[in-house]
């Protein structure tokens, strides 16, 4: 298992915050009071956050945040895990040293954060981790794990499929195409040249993004195309359409199309991630993680991970 120092200073509690929206510039590592756990809650001593992308897509502009209920000043990340260290009245289900994973709305990029035992992403959410699964890989289930699996039970694949998954080498895309696998299915998945054999070890068949990609989807022979996931925005929905594929069977998490599916953690069964966490724990489903980082450096972890070309989850260390 892993093994965390701590990290903290004596009397001060770290978590990341912004005083103004905007990009990696405006976050700033801060002394806060250390939160309490309240009735039904649980509070947890994080000591590893996952970064994804909804993290600085969402707190970009004051529109944006608004949409997802933010306001200044705020927090930042949302994927964490680490050790209950408080339970508060009426919250059962945990006991102080308990391992747990989970998803706290833009807060989880802290030395604590609090959360109910029976919540959701918006009042925070835990589930007890594996023994056989580490912090840092915990940390990154919760966001692409959830998103992966609602997409995917969006298209109810099967041995009898073969799905085209556009940006297959990114955060959910680890989850997807490997999920896919699982499931049976043939994945074709899209991403740079430079990402192939990295692609092929998550158990896709690489292809090329970008102009021309229907004829080179065509050209590995995989026969038809029954199922497409597109992660990015829209440019895997129309190669998906052109090679026939229903609407009914393609689906998007980062954008609306109509008359095609869209998915995102939101909408995941109740089960999937202790599931997940379980594929992970079995050995049948890995996480890469492409780099880790101290909180003091949180700018630099958000630029690398928000320029889209890292292979792998971008994991802060508390």
């Amino acid at each position: 298992m892993q093994e965390h120092d701590g990290g903290l200073r004596a009397g001060a509690s770290r978590a990341v915050r912004l005083e103004s929206f905007g990009g990696p510039e405006v976050l700033t590592v801060q002394d806060v009071p250390e939160p309490q756990a309240g009735d039904g809650q649980i509070r947890v001593r994080v000591t590893a956050a996952g970064l994804n992308p909804m993290d600085w897509v969402m707190t970009a502009d004051a529109a944006t945040a608004a949409r997802f209920g933010l306001s200044l000043p705020a927090g930042f990340g949302t994927d964490y895990a680490g050790v209950v260290d408080q339970v508060g009245a009426g919250a059962s289900g945990y006991a102080v040293g308990d391992r747990v994973f989970g998803a706290a709305l833009s807060r989880a990029v802290a030395d604590f954060v609090v959360v109910a035992a029976d919540g959701n992403i918006a009042s925070g959410v835990a589930h007890h981790t594996p023994d056989e699964v580490d912090d840092r890989t915990a940390a990154t289930l919760s966001i692409a794990g959830s998103t992966a699996a609602a997409a995917l039970d969006v298209l109810d694949l099967g041995p009898q499929d073969t799905v085209l998954v556009g940006g297959a080498g990114g955060g959910v895309g680890v989850f997807a195409v490997q999920l896919a696998r699982i499931a049976g299915a043939r994945v074709i998945g899209t991403g740079s040249p430079s990402n192939a054999e990295y692609l092929r070890s998550l158990g896709a068949e690489p292809v090329a993004y970008g102009d021309g990609l229907t004829a080179r989807v065509r050209a590995i022979d995989a026969g038809p195309v029954t199922a497409a996931l597109d992660l990015h925005g829209t440019d895997t929905v129309h190669v998906a359409r052109e090679l026939g594929v229903p609407d009914s069977r393609i689906c998007t998490i980062a954008t609306v199309i109509d008359g095609v599916p869209a998915a995102n953690g939101a909408n995941a069964g109740p089960e999937a991630l202790e599931h997940i966490a379980h594929l992970v724990a079995a050995g049948r489903l890995r996480v890469p993680i492409a780099a880790t980082f101290p909180i003091e450096d949180i700018r630099a972890a958000v630029e690398l991970q928000a320029a889209r070309h890292v292979s792998g989850k971008v994991v802060i260390d508390l």
